[in-house]
């Protein structure tokens, strides 16, 4: 796994736009969207409609998946 982000292309709004991650967090993104049967630009139409206009979009995932992976230690 690499530490850098790694751009990847989705499309959000009809429109494809890149975004970049950390390798985990992709890794863990698709986990999340297979989980929920739910294709990836879909999900992240979700946590896009969701976040606040005070981060962007990358942050807005990464906190997603790190949200998700709490709640599912948790129980």
């Amino acid at each position: 796994m690499t530490a850098r982000p790694v751009k990847h292309s989705v499309t959000l709004h009809g429109h494809r736009t890149s975004i970049s991650l950390e390798t985990d967090f992709w890794i863990e993104l698709r986990a999340i969207a297979r989980q929920k049967e739910t294709p990836i630009n879909a999900l992240v139409a979700e946590i896009d409609a969701e976040r606040g206009m005070d981060s962007g979009l990358a942050s807005a995932i990464r906190v997603y998946v790190l949200r998700s992976i709490k709640a599912d230690i948790k129980g």
